[in-house]
């Protein structure tokens, strides 16, 4: 950094001269200003001379500065640099960018940024978006008819800029997040498809999209998510055990699946690739971000969804999901094993397919009528007579 000179004639204003820039035909001079704070020496930048900024107006703002410091009202430039930051300038610039390189299906973080934050917050300093503004949207958006889980996404996008706002420090106030209850939503699906309804599905899905069959079948008989099926690679399957390792899972925790015959049989129309190469791609050889419209159109040709309002009656992608668990429980999988085999990481989260295995439940009262009979004499039930 080039060397700081005094100016004697302006006391605590300094000036460096520039080695790049020229002004008036002389190198031009960036303009300092220097003060004790707390006994800490605290160096101000104010400008250059091209930019108008004289040994007087230095000086001037100087004065500013010390008034400040007096009435304890001093923020060092980076602070108040952080002060002017909009929300606006957090997603577009930082925190948008850092999405796209680092998380994998980035798409919803840009559409709801862009339908439900950016008329709202914008072109607001992070410092004047307080709960109550936050309250305010969790209303609009439920009046606008929209569920609580799209609520719950786009309050999450707001708490994690916030939240990396604060560790790039960029920002040193309070997440106004923490002052706001996140809805809960009850979104368990309900809905799921006879085996009449899933070959329907698979075979009008055939006669539009490839690949979008190949995806909803990989989902269906494996108790895939859309974003596992899309993350799968080639060093995910291990034919010789006949097993696909399914990583980066929601919990966060991988799990195998078994290559049934339906799953080795989508496995068989892919051409395979080196380990890191996805299974599935974009005719260009890109990630798949999100599933075309085939699987929405097929829904509706079906007449599926007709007549329906309740979302966790409606048959969606996750239906498939929600298919492959209900089959099993139906089977006879016992509960604990379904948890397991589609990453439920507690088995509150399974326990909602409990009612499609009624025999089930007959079998536990059997066992414990069978446990009352001793010697084949079946236990007396004793009356107590009041005396």
């Amino acid at each position: 950094m080039a060397k700081k000179i005094s100016i004697k004639k302006y006391a605590g204003v300094y000036f460096t001269e520039s080695t790049i820039r020229k002004w008036r035909e002389r190198p031009d001079r960036c303009y300092w200003v220097a003060f004790k704070d707390a006994g800490k020496l605290i160096w101000e930048r104010c400008g250059w001379a091209s930019e108008g900024w004289t040994p007087e107006a230095a000086q001037r703002r100087r004065h500013e500065l010390l008034e400040q410091d007096r009435a304890g009202e001093y923020k060092p430039k980076k602070e108040r640099k952080a002060d002017q930051l909009t929300f606006g300038e957090l997603m577009e610039k930082h925190y948008l960018p850092w999405a796209t390189q680092n998380k994998k299906h980035v798409l919803g973080d840009f559409s709801r940024y862009a339908h439900w934050l950016k008329a709202r917050f914008a072109s607001k300093a992070l410092k004047n978006i307080a709960p109550l503004d936050l309250e305010r949207l969790k209303r609009e958006m439920r009046e606008a008819g929209k569920s609580e889980a799209t609520v719950k996404h786009v309050l999450c996008i707001l708490r994690q800029a916030f939240n990396k706002a604060l560790v790039w420090r960029l920002w040193l106030g309070e997440n106004p997040c923490k002052g706001v209850s996140f809805p809960i939503p009850n979104n368990a699906r309900q809905r799921f498809l006879s085996q009449a309804e899933a070959a329907q599905v698979l075979e009008s899905l055939r006669l539009r999209s490839d690949q979008v069959a190949q995806i909803a079948t990989m989902s269906l008989y494996g108790g895939l998510r859309l974003g596992e099926v899309l993350g799968l690679t080639w060093g995910n399957v291990d034919f010789a055990n006949g097993i696909v390792f399914v990583q980066d899972t929601k919990n966060k925790e991988s799990r195998p699946i078994f290559i049934t015959e339906p799953i080795k049989q989508i496995l068989g129309e892919l051409t395979p690739g080196a380990p890191d190469e996805l299974l599935f791609k974009t005719k260009a050889g890109n990630p798949v971000q999100q599933l075309s419209k085939s699987f929405a159109i097929t829904v509706k040709e079906l007449k599926l969804n007709e007549g329906v309002s309740d979302p966790r009656e409606r048959v969606s992608f996750h239906t498939l999901r929600h298919t492959y668990a209900s089959w099993a429980v139906m089977a006879g999988v016992p509960i604990y094993i379904v948890g397991k085999s589609i990453g439920h990481k507690t088995m509150t989260m399974t326990e909602r397919y409990a009612h499609l295995a009624p025999e089930s439940h007959r079998a536990a009262f059997e066992a414990v009528a069978q446990s009352g009979k001793t010697n084949g004499n079946t236990l007396r039930v004793i009356s107590l007579e009041k005396k």
